[in-house]
């Protein structure tokens, strides 16, 4: 009885670190249009924030997960949350000193912040649901946790841009009510985490291991396994994908082309993320019976077709697609029907990242805790796919032909669940 407490404890903080994950990443989306009219900046510069969040996954994934080797869920965590605390402060400084510098190295703080939790709530979900299936059930019910504040994000901000005046030109310092809420929930977090009991499962066996091996040597375990290694390509993929389809639904309905006010455009970029969050409460549902690779299976496939609605048919008519207003109700918004199919994407996203993590992990048993920071490496995808959206968008004068960068992508993720899940080592 003591255990399974412990476990629905331990379950709760996870699910309360997967909200924090989603919102201060989910910042950087809004943010683009910010930087756009403040700094002047490019479709491509726009993306440069989103960029450097997602790097700092490559510079601090491997670190992370030897950390959570060494130390555990509880003090990686803590870590993390007081990073998270200090690069959300940087980005409130750079509105004080209007720096488009200074925002980059705040967005690059919070990445380092959003790896280190990453790397913890993914393994431990999984581990505290036995793996298999019901691991990936934990997993989609984090997300959805996670979606609902992604949810949230954009709608919040697009508010606050209103509230400046459509006329004005927005800056980070009309953003700072959500800066001081992310900072908030930083705080809380670090004081519920740090009064906690945190499980440690395998703790002791991979302090083991890391004595038996080197390094490098671990590294090389977990790599010699071919279905982990294309795994953690398509959650590059992934993370590029889920990124990259709203970011350039936000630039697309507020270009000078299609004319969506920014607080509507924030809402109907909401909705992407709601979607996002019924996909997950379903995926969570049947996820004890659907096994990850047929949801792979079926949603890349839907997926394909949905973008490449949204491509052909752009804004050739308009539909009534509901929204959430700015009171926080539901409205029927006239957008194109090109974006109604990219903002549908959002059920399909919604549980490649669990299906595809659980799928990847599948048979490392070690080597599960650095295969999680080899993963947290790769979730810079989320800021590379952008850049190059952001450059064909900019190149063809287009936002839709930047779209044929995801087409390929959920391709390979298509692949991947057909073929390269299975387990196999070298």
């Amino acid at each position: 009885m003591t255990k399974q407490k412990s476990n629905i404890l331990a379950i709760a903080i996870m699910f309360f670190l997967f909200a924090m994950i989603s919102f201060v990443t989910g910042l950087q989306n809004p943010f683009a249009l910010v930087v756009k009219e403040q700094f002047g900046a490019t479709n491509l510069m726009s993306q440069l924030g989103n960029a450097a969040n997602f790097i700092a996954y490559a510079l601090i994934g491997l670190p992370a997960g030897f950390l959570l080797t060494k130390r555990g869920y509880k003090f990686t965590a803590l870590a993390a949350v007081a990073v998270g605390f200090i690069g959300v402060g940087i980005t409130w400084l750079s509105g004080i000193v209007g720096s488009f510098g200074v925002y980059l190295l705040g967005a690059f703080v919070s990445g380092f912040s959003m790896c280190m939790l990453n790397t913890v709530v993914n393994p431990m979900l999984n581990t505290l649901g036995g793996g298999g299936n019901k691991g990936n059930q934990l997993i989609q019910w984090g997300g959805s946790l996670n979606s609902l504040f992604a949810t949230i994000c954009p709608v919040f901000v697009g508010i606050l841009i209103s509230k400046a005046g459509e006329a004005a030109q927005p800056t980070i310092a009309d953003v700072n009510p959500a800066l001081f809420l992310a900072m908030g929930i930083f705080a809380l977090a670090f004081i519920v985490i740090f009064f906690s009991e945190i499980p440690e499962p395998g703790l002791e066996a991979a302090a083991s291991n890391a004595q038996e091996e080197s390094t490098m040597d671990t590294i090389k375990g977990a790599l010699s396994y071919k279905h982990f290694v294309f795994g953690i390509i398509a959650i590059f993929l992934y993370v590029g994908v889920e990124v990259g389809i709203p970011n350039f639904v936000n630039l697309y309905m507020t270009s000078d082309a299609v004319g969506i006010s920014k607080a509507v455009a924030g809402t109907i970029v909401g909705m992407y993320w709601f979607l996002m969050l019924c996909g997950r409460l379903t995926g969570a549902a049947i996820g004890g019976k659907v096994s990850s690779r047929t949801m792979i299976i079926c949603v890349t496939s839907v997926a394909v077709v949905l973008v490449a609605l949204g491509m052909m048919l752009g804004d050739s008519t308009t539909v009534r697609f509901p929204a959430i207003t700015q009171d926080l109700s539901f409205s029927l918004q006239e957008i194109p029907i090109g974006v109604m199919f990219f903002v549908l994407c959002g059920l399909c996203t919604s549980v490649m990242w669990g299906a595809i993590f659980n799928l990847a992990v599948e048979g490392l048993g070690k080597y599960t805790s650095i295969a999680s920071g080899l993963f947290m490496v790769m979730v810079c995808g989320g800021g590379i796919l952008p850049l190059v959206q952001g450059w064909v968008a900019d190149v063809t004068g287009n936002f839709l032909t930047s779209y044929w960068v995801i087409i390929a992508a959920v391709v390979y993720m298509l692949w991947y669940g057909l073929m390269g899940s299975k387990v196999k080592k070298n």
